[in-house]
């Protein structure tokens, strides 16, 4: 990355770990808050911190626990959890207010802000994630979780890649696809088992509709059941914005960035 990037470890008092935290952009400025999938961590978004730091925002990244370089306590997680963990992490920064950018499970806590905390964001940008954990869903976790406690998350790494992106997108930008893979493969396993059972425990789908802050949401439309799944929690969130990406599956802001972005900078823009 070519703009310059502050590391910050913060002690979170409900967490009573460290977190970690990638401060990018000029102080003073707007605050985005970015929040990554499970099994990743926040090089996913380079790309949009340089183009954010461009367009005149100050760029907030957290590492969620048990991913990248924050501390991973004992599992299970909840959602709330992850809610509070954001939330601290603003208070650490001093940041009152922010525009909040999440993704898969990042999108799952933005749910979660959005109804407990609705006074700290100016808006929500919540891209490919699901508000429930329905059976066919909750599942395949299971099996994942055992396969991590037995293996370590390295293997799961190149399933999970093949099935965000398809196996042809992977062949055909190796770059993309190796940064990922070795991102995954660093993940802890109390970090990745504390988010899958956060995951399984998705529930905010009953009160979308209590959602009053300004909400954009992005989702692939290869991304399996997501499409329609985004579509009907569009239905429940008052005035809210449905954008299906076309030519992209579980991170559109890496397989089909021009699009995402361009719509990135016209909701951060429309607030």
């Amino acid at each position: 990355m070519s703009v310059k990037t502050e590391q910050l470890k913060k002690y979170l008092p409900t967490m009573q770990a460290e977190i970690a935290l990638h401060v990018s952009g000029e102080e003073g400025e707007p605050v985005v808050f970015m929040s990554h999938s499970i099994l990743s961590s926040s090089g996913m978004w380079d790309e949009q911190t340089e183009l954010l730091v461009a367009n005149g925002y100050r760029v907030v990244r957290m590492d969620t626990r048990g991913h990248g370089g924050s501390d991973a306590t004992k599992p299970p997680y909840s959602m709330q959890d992850l809610v509070v963990d954001t939330i601290e992490a603003m208070n650490a920064l001093n940041i009152e207010k922010a525009h909040y950018v999440g993704l898969s499970l990042g999108g799952m806590t933005g749910f979660g802000l959005a109804l407990d905390y609705p006074n700290r964001f100016h808006q929500f940008i919540i891209c490919d994630a699901r508000a429930d954990a329905p059976p066919a869903f909750s599942a395949p976790w299971d099996e994942r979780i055992d396969i991590a406690k037995e293996s370590g998350c390295g293997a799961l790494a190149q399933s999970t890649i093949e099935r965000w992106f398809g196996k042809a997108f992977v062949e055909a930008n190796p770059e993309a696809a190796n940064k990922l893979l070795a991102i995954a493969s660093d993940t802890s396993v109390n970090g990745f088992v504390g988010c899958a059972r956060a995951i399984q425990g998705l529930n905010y789908l009953p009160n979308l509709n209590q959602i009053s802050a300004p909400t954009t949401l992005l989702v692939g439309i290869n991304d399996g059941p997501l499409p329609q799944a985004m579509a009907d929690i569009q239905k429940l969130i008052p005035n809210s914005k449905l954008e299906v990406i076309e030519g992209s599956g579980h991170l559109p802001n890496i397989d089909n960035s021009t699009r995402f972005n361009d719509l990135l900078i016209s909701a951060l823009k429309s607030i």
